[in-house]
């Protein structure tokens, strides 16, 4: 069993635990003692003279305080700033209500000066007033469906106000009914269906509306019941009601309400359908998102048909604003839903009412009992880089997260506690503050917030101190030098050189100075020690010999020695990590070579180049063809007579060559096209080494015959006119039918024609007669 499970028993003992969590200061670019109480909440830093050894970095000053003075730092050297609270006001707790305001929480302000990461942790007590005061708003669903119900609620009105009597001597009740929003698909917008919504059967309706304000918050039972008796139920069209409006105007008309400044606030919701929610509006055209404000006229809701419904989210946050807590008190039908909204509105509570709320005033009681003996404290929107954690300290603790401290079954006059840790991640240049209060009561917590990131060294006056070389001056234990000097004591004098451009000598590629592992002194870096001991070296300190590569857990696998980051293997070994004996028997390949002259045997295996795969380098499946890249060489050799012209482009890939009227070799067959478009077949054996080929090669190429191009023309040009002629031909086609068709079409009309046989008027005959006077006939 674990030993730390073991030491349970023991906690018990002392006020730290054997399991505690180790103090840790994470540290890293730390220059001064501000970046150091910064880094983290447990580290502190020596301001002791002397404390760091020449050449050391000053960071070293900077560690949790234990490590400090083990290493010798005074106590009373040490800087490391705690966290501060002072309370200030703190009224006590009241016993009962009475005349004045009473105290259910405290302290009221508490100022916090915290120190980036370090947990604080304070308390806060509550207890419940006997008879604190209630102010309860009866808001009900005044739709047809709710007609038996509202006829109960005027008979019961007395007995509400002595469920109230047994709660407190001190309560008022308000009226308020709703419906929904005037305009379709909502209600009938027809005039007569807006003055009378109800059924033609009923003689008592009042006309529609959204929301309206019927009374006040009251003392008197019997004003009431006479403002609620003179409520008649209305109507609608759809199922939803407008609720939420409703709920939000009760919310933040205070003014119209009545709301008591020092009071429980409740909201009681009566009704048996479901409501609207933000973006319902878009079916009626209505967009304008709801501004959370009050719109009341007349005791009437006006911007009902010209703003949407509010969503959740906003009702949530206005009832929690002003203290509200809502009883929803619905009938069976909808019982889940309000459930369901329950866990979106705190301080919230569903009670199921009967067909015709006759059971409404047991229920408004047991809900008030649910949500008074149930207290929860939380926080409003918190400032950045600020976390705050809740535990309550109650018998009947309920755990609902960090953000809140939630304790149940709380009984008036018992006073419970709840301890508060406040968090701070990182520096704050101003105060900030925030407010912690319980849900549904006004009583609330000023938290103010700032955070303690100097440090408090009281150094030495004077800007030329003895430890400094008198040319510097003391800042938290180290030096701060002049003008004109630099280095650890300010015992370098920079003289005609720019101090920039010394310390630029001490940095690699404009990194950091010495690599953050030297102080650099008069332009050259002195190196510090490692954790370990060793030295770090190299010109920027950049080297160490204890990060190399381990193997068996063993630096450099105990066979060799670590150099700047590097194995330095023992002869007869070698690896990154030299854990391998220096072996090629699992390298050799079938023709006595090392992976095929393809790769480095390393531990005995091959490691291969340019793709080519193992276990021995043989193949490349990843590489280009050979066929393809060894073709304007196999080209150039088989039209050459000699292997010296083609050395350009062989480019000494091709051992040996021969040109064969049959192949020898049993590798892979390339047929390609060489430069004068001629098919040639060759076939190519792959030696030791990267590019390194013997190549066959036939003597016989197959080169296709040159086209004929006389037969082309006279071929173009045959079908050309063949081409020429048809269409001719069809263009006569086409004219000879078209005559057809005209002629055709003239022996139709002349049939038609009913011409007389007289003679035509228009014809004139073409035969003239002439009688010559002087002819007598003889």
């Amino acid at each position: 069993m674990d030993w730390c499970v073991l030491s349970l028993l023991l906690l018990m003992l002392g006020k730290h635990g054997l399991c505690q969590q180790e103090e840790v200061c994470s540290k890293s670019a730390i220059t001064s003692c501000k970046d150091c109480i910064t880094s983290g909440p447990f580290c502190s830093w020596c301001k002791e003279l002397n404390f760091t050894k020449g050449g050391e970095q000053e960071a070293a000053r900077c560690e949790t305080r234990a490590k400090l003075m083990a290493r010798g730092c005074k106590r009373e050297e040490i800087i490391s700033p705690q966290n501060t609270e002072e309370i200030k006001q703190q009224d006590p707790l009241s016993k009962s209500s009475g005349s004045t305001e009473p105290v259910q929480m405290t302290p009221q302000k508490i100022d916090l000066k915290l120190r980036p990461g370090l947990p604080h942790k304070f308390k806060v007590s509550f207890k419940r007033a006997e008879g604190y005061p209630v102010d309860l708003y009866y808001l009900m669903d005044l739709s047809y469906s709710m007609k038996d119900d509202l006829a109960n609620v005027k008979r019961l009105g007395g007995n509400l106000f002595d469920a109230l009597n047994k709660i407190t001597k001190d309560a008022k009740i308000g009226f308020g009914a709703f419906v929904d929003k005037t305009v379709l698909p909502y209600t009938n917008t027809n005039e007569e269906k807006l003055k009378k919504p109800c059924d033609e059967s009923e003689t008592q309706c009042q006309a529609a509306f959204g929301y309206r304000h019927v009374l006040s918050m009251t003392p008197s039972r019997d004003v009431f019941r006479q403002k609620v008796a003179e409520q008649y139920i209305s109507g609608n069209l759809d199922s939803p009601e407008g609720s939420l409006d409703a709920m939000m105007q009760a919310a933040v008309c205070g003014d119209k309400i009545g709301w008591r400044n020092s009071s429980t606030r409740l909201i009681v919701l009566a009704t048996d359908a479901g409501f609207h929610m933000a973006g319902d509006g878009k079916l009626a055209g209505i967009l304008e998102p709801n501004d959370e404000l009050c719109h009341m006229t007349g005791n009437l809701y006006e911007k009902s048909n010209d703003m949407d419904y509010p969503s959740v989210g906003q009702l949530a946050m206005q009832l929690e604003k002003n203290n509200i807590q809502p009883i929803f008190a619905v009938t069976e039908n909808v019982n889940n839903v309000y459930k369901e909204l329950t866990k979106m509105i705190p301080k919230s509570v569903v009670g199921v009412l009967s067909s015709d709320s006759n059971n409404v005033v047991q229920l408004i009681e047991s809900a008030y009992n649910n949500l008074t003996s149930k207290v929860t404290v939380t926080h409003d929107i918190l400032p950045d880089n600020v976390r705050v954690e809740y535990l309550a300290l109650c018998e009947h603790r309920i755990n609902e997260g960090p953000n809140k401290g939630v304790c149940d079954q709380v009984q008036a006059e018992k006073e419970i506690s709840f301890e508060v840790t406040v968090t701070v991640d990182k520096c704050m240049e101003e105060e900030k503050s925030f407010t912690i209060s319980p849900l549904g009561i006004k009583d609330k917590l000023t938290v103010t917030i700032s955070t303690n990131c100097e440090c408090q060294c009281n150094d030495p006056e004077g800007s030329n101190h003895i430890h400094c070389n008198s040319t510097g001056s003391i800042t938290c234990g180290i030096c701060k030098c002049n003008q004109g000097f630099v280095g650890q004591f300010c015992n370098c004098a920079v003289g005609t050189k720019d101090e920039s451009s010394l310390r630029a000598t001490c940095r690699r590629q404009n990194g950091t100075e010495c690599e953050g592992r030297g102080d650099c002194v008069c332009g050259a870096c002195q190196c510090h020690t490692t954790e370990q001991g060793t030295s770090y070296h190299g010109k920027y300190c950049e080297c160490d010999d204890e990060h190399c590569e381990k193997y068996d857990n063993k630096l450099c696998a105990g066979n060799g020695k670590c150099n700047c980051g590097q194995c330095r293997c023992d002869p007869g070994y070698q690896g990154s990590a030299c854990q391998c004996k220096v072996s090629d028997e699992g390298c050799r390949t079938l023709d006595g070579s090392i992976c095929y002259g393809r790769g480095n045997c390393e531990c005995n295996q091959c490691k291969c180049k340019g793709g080519y795969q193992g276990p021995q380098c043989k193949d490349c499946s990843g590489c280009p063809s050979a066929c393809l890249t060894k073709l304007s060489c196999i080209s150039c050799l088989s039209l050459s007579k000699s292997k010296e012209n083609c050395i350009n482009v062989c480019n000494n890939t091709i051992s040996e060559y021969k040109k064969v009227e049959k192949f020898n070799l049993q590798s892979k067959e390339c047929h390609q096209k060489d430069s004068e478009g001629c098919w040639i077949k060759f076939k190519l054996e792959q030696l030791t080494g990267m590019d390194n080929y013997n190549a066959e090669i036939l003597t016989k190429r197959e080169c296709p015959e040159p086209p004929n191009v006389i037969a082309i023309i006279a071929g173009s040009l045959a079908a050309v006119a063949v081409i020429g002629i048809l269409l001719l031909m069809l263009v006569k086609l086409l004219i000879h039918m078209k005559d057809l068709k005209e002629f055709k079409k003239f022996e139709n009309e002349k049939k038609k024609s009913k011409w007389a046989n007289a003679d035509n008027p228009l014809f004139q005959n073409p035969t003239t007669t002439v009688a010559n006077p002087l002819f007598t006939g003889e």
